[in-house]
Protein backbone atom coordinates (compact mmCIF):
# COMPACT_ATOMS: atom_id res chain seq x y z
CA UNK A 1 0.00 0.00 0.00
CA UNK A 2 1.34 3.77 -0.76
CA UNK A 3 3.77 2.05 -3.69
CA UNK A 4 2.38 3.18 -6.80
CA UNK A 5 4.49 2.76 -9.80
CA UNK A 6 3.43 3.54 -13.54
CA UNK A 7 3.70 1.42 -16.50
CA UNK A 8 3.99 3.34 -20.27
CA UNK A 9 1.34 2.88 -22.60
CA UNK A 10 2.01 0.21 -24.74
CA UNK A 11 4.03 -1.71 -22.47
CA UNK A 12 1.78 -4.42 -21.65
CA UNK A 13 2.14 -7.81 -23.91
CA UNK A 14 5.98 -6.44 -24.52
CA UNK A 15 7.90 -7.52 -21.12
CA UNK A 16 5.37 -7.35 -18.57
CA UNK A 17 4.19 -10.77 -17.33
CA UNK A 18 0.97 -11.11 -16.15
CA UNK A 19 2.74 -11.97 -12.43
CA UNK A 20 4.13 -8.66 -12.41
CA UNK A 21 1.08 -6.70 -13.78
CA UNK A 22 -1.04 -8.39 -10.70
CA UNK A 23 1.52 -7.43 -8.46
CA UNK A 24 1.37 -3.86 -10.13
CA UNK A 25 -2.49 -3.76 -9.43
CA UNK A 26 -2.26 -5.81 -6.08
CA UNK A 27 0.07 -2.51 -5.03
CA UNK A 28 -2.29 0.18 -6.27
CA UNK A 29 -4.83 2.31 -3.44
CA UNK A 30 -7.77 0.88 -2.94
CA UNK A 31 -9.34 4.81 -3.20
CA UNK A 32 -7.84 4.69 -6.67
CA UNK A 33 -11.30 5.82 -9.33
CA UNK A 34 -11.36 4.62 -12.27
CA UNK A 35 -13.83 5.76 -15.51
CA UNK A 36 -14.92 8.62 -13.30
CA UNK A 37 -16.91 6.07 -11.09
CA UNK A 38 -15.38 6.00 -7.80
CA UNK A 39 -15.63 2.37 -6.80
CA UNK A 40 -12.21 0.93 -5.73
CA UNK A 41 -10.27 -1.53 -7.25
CA UNK A 42 -10.73 -4.25 -4.05
CA UNK A 43 -14.66 -3.20 -4.58
CA UNK A 44 -14.28 -4.14 -8.27
CA UNK A 45 -12.43 -7.38 -8.06
CA UNK A 46 -15.61 -8.21 -5.05
CA UNK A 47 -17.98 -7.75 -7.60
CA UNK A 48 -16.28 -9.78 -10.35
CA UNK A 49 -16.08 -12.48 -7.39
CA UNK A 50 -19.47 -12.30 -7.11
CA UNK A 51 -20.98 -12.38 -10.48
CA UNK A 52 -18.87 -15.03 -11.08
CA UNK A 53 -19.59 -16.93 -8.11
CA UNK A 54 -23.43 -16.73 -8.75
CA UNK A 55 -23.07 -17.54 -12.48
CA UNK A 56 -22.27 -20.60 -11.26
CA UNK A 57 -25.31 -21.56 -9.79
CA UNK A 58 -27.03 -21.66 -12.94
CA UNK A 59 -26.88 -24.92 -13.73
CA UNK A 60 -27.13 -26.92 -17.53
CA UNK A 61 -24.30 -28.43 -18.12
CA UNK A 62 -25.11 -32.46 -18.18
CA UNK A 63 -22.11 -33.28 -15.30
CA UNK A 64 -23.55 -30.36 -12.94
CA UNK A 65 -27.02 -31.80 -13.51
CA UNK A 66 -26.08 -35.44 -12.74
CA UNK A 67 -23.85 -34.05 -9.91
CA UNK A 68 -26.92 -32.66 -8.28
CA UNK A 69 -29.41 -35.04 -8.78
CA UNK A 70 -27.47 -37.39 -6.88
CA UNK A 71 -26.88 -35.05 -3.48
CA UNK A 72 -30.82 -34.80 -3.53
CA UNK A 73 -33.21 -36.96 -0.86
CA UNK A 74 -36.06 -34.45 0.17
CA UNK A 75 -38.12 -32.49 -2.55
CA UNK A 76 -40.99 -30.13 -1.79
CA UNK A 77 -43.04 -30.15 -4.99
CA UNK A 78 -44.08 -26.22 -5.75
CA UNK A 79 -47.91 -26.33 -7.62
CA UNK A 80 -48.47 -30.11 -7.02
CA UNK A 81 -51.55 -31.40 -8.34
CA UNK A 82 -53.75 -33.65 -6.46
CA UNK A 83 -54.99 -37.19 -7.36
CA UNK A 84 -57.71 -36.16 -9.29
CA UNK A 85 -55.39 -34.27 -11.86
CA UNK A 86 -53.49 -37.76 -11.70
CA UNK A 87 -52.88 -37.18 -16.04
CA UNK A 88 -51.04 -33.25 -15.83
CA UNK A 89 -47.32 -33.30 -14.73
CA UNK A 90 -47.92 -31.35 -11.31
CA UNK A 91 -48.87 -34.94 -10.48
CA UNK A 92 -47.11 -37.68 -12.21
CA UNK A 93 -43.61 -36.54 -11.87
CA UNK A 94 -44.01 -36.09 -8.30
CA UNK A 95 -45.59 -39.50 -8.43
CA UNK A 96 -42.53 -40.59 -10.06
CA UNK A 97 -39.92 -39.10 -7.83
CA UNK A 98 -41.52 -40.62 -4.84
CA UNK A 99 -41.77 -44.03 -6.38
CA UNK A 100 -38.12 -43.20 -7.27
CA UNK A 101 -37.14 -43.42 -3.67
CA UNK A 102 -37.24 -39.27 -2.87
CA UNK A 103 -38.70 -37.63 -0.04
CA UNK A 104 -41.29 -35.94 -1.92
CA UNK A 105 -43.40 -32.96 0.32
CA UNK A 106 -46.31 -31.90 -1.74
CA UNK A 107 -46.35 -27.82 -0.93
CA UNK A 108 -49.80 -26.88 -3.66
CA UNK A 109 -51.29 -23.57 -4.94
CA UNK A 110 -54.85 -24.39 -4.96
CA UNK A 111 -56.86 -27.38 -3.18
CA UNK A 112 -57.49 -25.26 0.23
CA UNK A 113 -59.21 -28.04 1.43
CA UNK A 114 -56.45 -30.77 0.59
CA UNK A 115 -54.12 -32.09 3.59
CA UNK A 116 -52.90 -35.06 1.81
CA UNK A 117 -51.30 -35.68 -1.02
CA UNK A 118 -49.27 -38.82 -2.44
CA UNK A 119 -50.25 -40.27 1.58
CA UNK A 120 -47.86 -37.09 2.38
CA UNK A 121 -48.97 -34.06 4.41
CA UNK A 122 -49.48 -30.81 2.84
CA UNK A 123 -47.75 -28.00 3.89
CA UNK A 124 -48.51 -24.40 2.16
CA UNK A 125 -45.31 -22.41 2.14
CA UNK A 126 -42.10 -23.62 1.52
CA UNK A 127 -40.61 -22.14 4.69
CA UNK A 128 -42.97 -24.06 6.81
CA UNK A 129 -41.28 -27.37 6.07
CA UNK A 130 -39.28 -28.57 8.81
CA UNK A 131 -35.61 -30.00 8.46
CA UNK A 132 -33.69 -29.24 5.17
CA UNK A 133 -35.40 -29.13 1.83
CA UNK A 134 -33.15 -30.22 -0.64
CA UNK A 135 -34.39 -29.56 -3.90
CA UNK A 136 -37.89 -27.34 -4.62
CA UNK A 137 -38.89 -28.48 -8.05
CA UNK A 138 -41.90 -25.41 -9.12
CA UNK A 139 -44.40 -26.34 -11.37
CA UNK A 140 -45.56 -22.87 -11.82
CA UNK A 141 -46.26 -20.04 -14.91
CA UNK A 142 -43.40 -18.20 -15.53
CA UNK A 143 -45.64 -14.80 -14.70
CA UNK A 144 -46.25 -16.50 -11.13
CA UNK A 145 -42.65 -17.13 -9.99
CA UNK A 146 -42.07 -13.66 -8.10
CA UNK A 147 -45.25 -14.54 -5.78
CA UNK A 148 -43.11 -17.10 -4.48
CA UNK A 149 -39.68 -16.16 -4.25
CA UNK A 150 -39.75 -14.71 -0.72
CA UNK A 151 -40.61 -17.69 0.11
CA UNK A 152 -38.26 -19.92 -1.65
CA UNK A 153 -35.32 -17.57 -0.33
CA UNK A 154 -36.52 -17.92 3.23
CA UNK A 155 -37.08 -21.89 2.82
CA UNK A 156 -32.99 -21.82 1.70
CA UNK A 157 -33.05 -25.19 -0.12
CA UNK A 158 -29.63 -26.31 -1.66
CA UNK A 159 -31.04 -25.93 -5.28
CA UNK A 160 -34.26 -24.72 -7.18
CA UNK A 161 -35.75 -26.85 -10.21
CA UNK A 162 -37.99 -24.64 -12.65
CA UNK A 163 -40.04 -27.47 -14.85
CA UNK A 164 -40.16 -27.91 -18.91
CA UNK A 165 -40.94 -24.41 -19.99
CA UNK A 166 -40.53 -22.36 -17.00
CA UNK A 167 -37.97 -19.83 -17.39
CA UNK A 168 -37.87 -16.47 -15.07
CA UNK A 169 -34.26 -15.14 -15.41
CA UNK A 170 -34.66 -12.21 -12.82
CA UNK A 171 -36.25 -15.04 -9.80
CA UNK A 172 -32.87 -17.40 -11.03
CA UNK A 173 -30.63 -14.93 -10.48
CA UNK A 174 -32.05 -13.60 -7.21
CA UNK A 175 -31.49 -17.15 -5.67
CA UNK A 176 -28.32 -17.60 -7.46
CA UNK A 177 -27.04 -14.74 -6.05
CA UNK A 178 -28.11 -16.17 -2.48
CA UNK A 179 -26.26 -19.59 -3.18
CA UNK A 180 -29.46 -21.72 -4.18
CA UNK A 181 -28.07 -23.43 -7.37
CA UNK A 182 -30.40 -23.07 -10.45
CA UNK A 183 -31.75 -25.51 -13.35
CA UNK A 184 -34.31 -23.89 -15.34
CA UNK A 185 -36.69 -25.32 -18.40
CA UNK A 186 -35.76 -29.10 -17.69
CA UNK A 187 -38.42 -31.77 -16.81
CA UNK A 188 -37.08 -33.53 -13.48
CA UNK A 189 -38.53 -36.98 -14.79
CA UNK A 190 -36.87 -36.97 -17.51
CA UNK A 191 -33.37 -35.81 -16.39
CA UNK A 192 -33.65 -38.34 -13.40
CA UNK A 193 -34.42 -41.25 -15.86
CA UNK A 194 -31.28 -39.82 -18.80
CA UNK A 195 -28.67 -39.21 -16.09
CA UNK A 196 -29.38 -41.16 -12.71
CA UNK A 197 -26.32 -44.04 -12.11
CA UNK A 198 -28.31 -47.46 -12.77
CA UNK A 199 -28.76 -49.04 -9.85
CA UNK A 200 -29.19 -46.07 -7.33
CA UNK A 201 -32.95 -44.97 -6.43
Amino acid sequence: RGHLCFVKRGHFGFGLTRDSLDCFVSRLPDTLEEDGQGLSLAARRDSRGVEMHYHANLLTRTDDLRELIAAVERIAILGIKTEGQSDQPAFYVPRYLDRAGFEVIPVPVYYPEVTRILGKPVYRRLADIPGRVDLVNVFRRPQDIEAHLDDMLAAKPAAVWFQSGIRHSEAAEALARAGIKVVQDRCLMVEHRSLATPGVR
